[in-house]
């Protein structure tokens, strides 16, 4: 009976893998989504923060993994943060991200994003997807996006832009955040920031 079962257990999650969107695929229908629906809002492109965040939240979000992502940035202090503490610190990281996402939004001008040829081996977990941005007037920006298969689903949890990758250029600045005020000290910092980072916006809009 326990073999049974085992076995089971191995063609659920055989079923599940191959259920999930392949994550170059992934990558490209949102990143498509993203951009076409900037293309038709002329309030995104004006600026608009709160269809902008809105934008983000629906379509982007729910495809990362932000406790991994956390927890690669912060490094091995991650270890000595408290449950409590690791959420709160993927939520203001969260954040700081989304903040980031949306101000790159509002400068789109016609950029496209070209693919390069993606391969996987079976049975992979952990796969690159390579894209770049095509800008008129200006050099190609090379995107690559880390993902892993959790749960079923393709979640990236690391992006690296021109070389330069997402989470570990945080982390000396975090690392340096808790050696000065320890886990809640980064913890603070962050949510200042958001704050600030929220009422720049919230005044641009009033202008």
């Amino acid at each position: 009976m326990n073999r049974f079962f085992a076995a089971l257990l191995v063609c659920l999650v055989s079923v599940s893998a191959m259920a999930a969107e392949a994550p170059d695929a992934m990558v490209k229908r949102v990143s498509e989504e993203v951009l076409d629906i900037v293309r038709q809002d002329k309030d995104i492109r004006n600026g608009d923060t709160q269809k902008i965040v809105a934008l983000v939240d629906a379509k982007v979000l729910p495809n990362f993994n932000f406790q991994r992502m956390t927890s690669l940035a912060v490094g091995r202090d991650w270890r000595g943060a408290n449950p409590a503490q690791k959420n709160r610190l993927a939520e203001e990281f969260k954040m700081l991200l989304v903040r980031t996402y949306s101000n790159a939004l509002t400068s789109y001008s016609n950029q496209r994003i070209v693919f390069k040829p993606f391969r996987m081996k079976d049975g992979e977990t952990d796969v690159l997807v390579r894209s770049e941005v095509i800008q008129p007037g200006s050099q190609p920006v090379q995107i690559d996006y880390w993902l892993e298969l959790a749960d079923g689903k393709w979640k990236v949890y690391d992006v690296v832009v021109a070389g330069i990758s997402l989470v570990t250029n945080y982390r000396e600045q975090f690392s340096r955040e808790v050696r000065d005020g320890g886990i809640d000290g980064l913890i603070a910092s962050l949510a200042a920031k958001n704050k600030s980072l929220e009422a720049t916006a919230s005044k641009a809009a009033r202008k």
